[in-house]
């Protein structure tokens, strides 16, 4: 159920709109929704809904229209909703969450908007923002001086929106986007001196100086003629600035396309110049109501709430500085558990920490941890999470993008949408679009210190909405990709993770069978390392043999993984297993590049350069170099130097099998890695 005041009056749940009846049924819930959760005197009801002197019945009349609301909320389902309008002696309370008043969600993205900080993230917000006005405010209530103050405050708060939007298409360089978004709420408002200063200047620099210049003027004589003042400081300040520009050789360039990015980049981090002793609590959303302005009859622009005081014509506002910030709450705890018998990788799991704990920088520290599919990519990560979790105390995220897994990756706002409720964010509040959804996110984590782990992407588009920023954030990626987009955009820090030598991979053997068995034949766990490629998902799978089996030893295991046509299948358990990680990698190919490694599959001993390479393919040089270099991306074959390409014996048998079931060139998919 959902309520309308930023236009007509209504009452949706669902897809139907419910009948509220005459004005004054309709201004009796307006007033309600102004002071949501306040008890509203009947009096009060009575100055509001009538200009002149009321009538004698005016009491019995409000109570039928309170009555004939309640049934009719009743009837759309109130109750579930949380929605209960009650009598109160002579008043009334309508006690609902506030989320639910289109109002009060658009003063907490105009709250969470911070145009000049973080432009990139403002658009999206109050975009959103702006997106639930249908009209009028309060429209289809009667006319009376407190209805018409109420929806003058809240048209202010509008116009409000509207210029911080124009600034932050400014602040990234957009100055048509912001001209053409102040120009329609100039005409309609011609003696707003703020809104004209700002699409004077929006004008200016488009190039348009004698546009901006002339609005000045028509400014200047209206408001000469209509008030009898002069032009305000803001309004003298613009017409200056552009004089003064003009004067230093005119109108400055509009920036080049990446202007957008450039203000991304720092988007969400703002308070990287605060220590964490200078963030203090952060409030809970509405938890403070500031007190009532003296009859000013303006919004707070910060984006609290109309409110109709007892006069019927003061307003007021929520504080929100915060606002939308989330439930009070323990902090989210979303890693899964730690990996089990996790082994060594001292080395890599030091690597995150220099990358991901390196303060001073004022970013949001990123890590991509690549490697090839089974070498432990996830564990890795987890493990590191679970062991620096105590930096994190805002909570730790984890998402699985299934990048390359069975069926589709995750959508973005899929994702952003578990991220926000988990967050504390009501259903209802979380944004529809990816792009608004992401916006609110950095917004809400800019000042927490939260870890999020972003596992099995398959590309950088994928992971970049998803970022939360800030300088108190760090954020994990793993992926078999390398994710160069987010090294080259995002100033992501490579952790690459090799597969396991003779010691480690003994050692995880041990660690699954127990280290005597391990004892009883070294040479043994040596070979099954080899055989397993060092990978420790096949490790894991082998020793999972082996504990099926506890009367072999190892060397039995390893002779039967000499059969290169039974070692992919010995090599699974269930649903875990060496080939069903590697047809996930394969699938992602192009029908070129799966050729290709079907065609590397075929080399002798697993080591080629680029002419033997586009010798077994048949392709010329130009597209067998392209295809290496994704297929190096994706970890399926590994550059070892300088035209110096190895496939792992594992993929060899793998993409020999594949090319075996499905004739020349082997399976494929339709997705082009390369085009990141």
């Amino acid at each position: 159920m959902e309520f309308s005041l930023l236009g007509p009056i209504a009452v949706t749940t669902g897809s139907a709109e419910l009948s509220l009846g005459p004005a004054k049924r309709r201004s009796v819930l307006a007033l309600l929704l102004l002071q949501p959760n306040t008890t509203v005197p009947l009096e009060q009801l009575i100055d509001s809904l009538w200009e002149d002197e009321p009538p004698e019945h005016a009491r019995t009349v409000v109570q039928g229209h309170v009555s004939r609301l309640r049934a009719t909320l009743a009837e759309g389902g109130a109750e579930a909703y949380g929605i209960e309008l009650t009598t109160h002696g002579s008043a009334y309370l309508l006690r609902l969450p506030e989320e639910l008043i289109d109002a009060h969600r658009f003063g907490e993205l105009v709250a969470l908007a911070r145009p000049e900080v973080a432009p990139g993230d403002a658009v999206p917000l109050l975009r959103e923002a702006l997106g639930l006005w249908h009209g009028p405010a309060l429209t289809g209530t009667v006319t009376s001086p407190p209805f018409a103050a109420a929806a003058h405050a809240l048209e202010e708060r509008r116009l409000t929106a509207v210029e911080a939007l124009g600034r932050a298409h400014g602040a990234l360089g957009e100055h048509e986007q912001a001209a053409a978004i102040l120009y329609s709420a100039a005409v309609n408002h011609p003696l707003r001196e703020g809104l004209i200063a700002g699409l004077m200047r929006a004008l200016f620099r488009t190039g348009r100086q004698s546009d901006a210049l002339e609005w000045f003027h028509r400014t200047r004589r209206l408001l000469n003629e209509e008030l009898g003042v002069d032009p305000g400081e803001r309004l003298r300040g613009a017409y200056e600035e552009i004089l003064r520009a003009e004067a230093a050789g005119g109108a400055q360039a509009k920036p080049a396309g990446g202007a957008r990015a450039a203000g991304a980049t720092s988007a969400g981090a703002s308070g990287g110049n605060r220590s964490a002793a200078d963030r203090g609590p952060r409030p809970v959303a509405g938890a403070d109501r500031g007190p009532v302005p003296d009859g000013t009859g303006t919004a707070d622009a910060r984006g609290g709430e109309a409110v109709l005081g007892g006069d019927g014509a003061r307003t007021g506002a929520t504080d929100g500085t915060r606002a939308g910030s989330g439930r009070a709450g323990a902090a989210p705890r979303l890693l899964p558990r730690a990996p089990a018998r996790f082994l060594g990788r001292e080395r890599e799991l030091d690597a995150l920490t220099a990358v991901l704990t390196d303060g001073g920088t004022g970013e949001s520290p990123l890590a991509v941890v690549a490697g090839p599919a089974g070498v432990g990519k996830t564990a890795c990560a987890v493990q590191w999470a679970h062991l620096r979790a105590d930096a994190f105390p805002d909570g730790q995220l984890f998402a699985d993008l299934r990048g390359f897994g069975e069926g589709d990756e995750a959508a973005p706002a899929e994702i952003l949408r578990d991220f926000l409720l988990a967050l504390g964010t009501p259903p209802e509040r979380v944004p529809g679009s990816a792009q608004a959804a992401s916006a609110l996110f950095r917004s809400l984590v800019a000042e927490r210190r939260l870890l999020v782990v972003l596992d099995n992407a398959r590309s950088s588009a994928q992971v970049r909405p998803l970022l939360p920023g800030g300088p108190y954030c760090a954020t994990v990626v793993t992926s078999r990709s390398r994710l160069d987009g987010l090294v080259a955009t995002d100033c992501a820090r490579p952790v690459g993770l090799q597969t396991l030598g003779h010691e480690e991979g003994a050692a995880l053997l041990g660690a699954m069978l127990g280290p005597e068995r391990v004892a009883e034949d070294p040479a043994a766990a040596r070979e099954l390392v080899d055989l397993c490629d060092g990978l420790p998902l096949a490790l894991r799978a082998a020793a999972a043999q082996l504990t099926a089996r506890p009367r072999w030893r190892l060397a039995r295991l390893a002779a039967a993984l000499r059969d290169e046509r039974r070692r992919l299948a010995l090599l699974s358990a269930e649903d875990t297993g060496i080939a069903a990680a590697l047809r996930m990698s394969v699938a992602r190919l192009s029908a070129d590049d799966a050729q290709l490694l079907s065609a590397l599959a075929t080399s002798a001993d697993g080591h080629l350069n680029a002419s033997l390479a586009a010798a077994l393919a048949g392709y010329d040089p130009e597209r067998t170099q392209d295809g290496l270099d994704r297929l190096a991306e994706m970890h399926l074959v590994d550059e070892e130097a300088t035209d110096v390409y190895t496939i792992s014996t594992l993929t060899q048998l793998f993409a020999r099998d594949e090319r075996g079931e499905s004739g020349e060139g082997g399976k494929h998919g339709t997705s082009d890695e390369g085009k990141e």
